[in-house]
């Protein structure tokens, strides 16, 4: 039998109800090709199976590959990949399958402690997007990290996370899930999310500053805006700027929309030159 194994911080899903919402989230339909990110025991992968064109599955635990390849190796629109997602390249790997190319959904339970850089292997980040964005990406991530996926400015929640991935994505909350849902439980609760991949219209004129921006601006929370940003930007400009844009000069990092962080980024670049 095989075991969660910590060094891979497994946690897997046996509440049924949980396992629904997720794939009820994904609406799924005959002509999605979906992407598994840690597969486990392949108890949501069946479910998926049964909705979807295609499944291809990523695992890195090599016990638990032999043992999806003994369940379900002869599924036929199962594709099982070993490996670690976030080193594999995708496309390459999957130029010998063509029935298994390009998915434009994911759905997975993916591990806690490496949701930031699945984030941003999936979406891409503000200075370099997904050129390929999916339909769709249903999550179980921690319910702290949820919280600040979809948090709204002006709340505790509301950081540089939540201002980088709502840049590039639209995001929902669809279902909470209780530690003692998983086997072995964790320490803390879950949530379900979907994201769906902006079209992005409102671009700032440079990204990177955008990027740097925020990262600045959140470096102290409690400090007012003006007074993170004072090493780019001398105060009374940008006191100044904050007012053309109508933002309260006193405002924080977390007062500000996504829309107002490009609006101030390109205000700054525009005064720059």
């Amino acid at each position: 039998m095989v075991k969660p194994r910590r060094v891979f911080a497994q946690h897997w899903l046996k509440n049924e109800k949980a396992l629904n919402q997720i794939v009820t989230a994904a609406e799924i339909t005959p002509r999605d090709r979906i992407l598994e990110i840690g597969p486990g025991t392949g108890i949501l992968t069946r479910r998926l199976l049964a909705l979807a064109e295609s499944v291809v599955a990523v695992e890195i635990d090599p016990d638990l590959c032999e043992l999806l390849a003994k369940k379900l190796g002869n599924t036929k629109n199962f594709l099982l990949l070993q490996g670690d997602f976030l080193e594999i390249d995708l496309p390459y790997l999957l130029t010998p399958f063509p029935n298994f190319q390009n998915p434009n959904k994911v759905v997975a339970n993916i591990p806690y402690n490496i949701t930031g850089p699945i984030l941003e292997k999936l979406l891409g980040t503000i200075a370099n997007p997904n050129p390929h964005p999916f339909d769709s990406i249903v999550l179980l991530v921690q319910k702290e990290v949820a919280d600040r996926l979809y948090a709204k400015p002006g709340s505790k929640t509301f950081g540089a996370l939540s201002v980088r991935v709502q840049y590039l994505a639209e995001c929902e909350f669809i279902y909470h899930v209780s530690a003692k849902s998983f086997y072995p439980p964790p320490k803390v609760d879950s949530a379900v999310v979907r994201l769906r991949p902006r079209q992005l219209q409102s671009l700032p004129l440079n990204p990177h500053h955008l990027e740097t921006l925020i990262q600045l601006g959140f470096g102290a929370k409690r400090k007012m805006l003006r007074n993170n940003l004072k090493g780019i930007v001398e105060r009374d400009h940008l006191t100044e700027l904050l007012e053309n844009l109508e933002i309260n000069p006193q405002a924080r990092a977390e007062d500000l929309s996504v829309n107002q962080w490009i609006s101030l980024s390109n205000q700054l670049e525009v005064s720059s030159h």
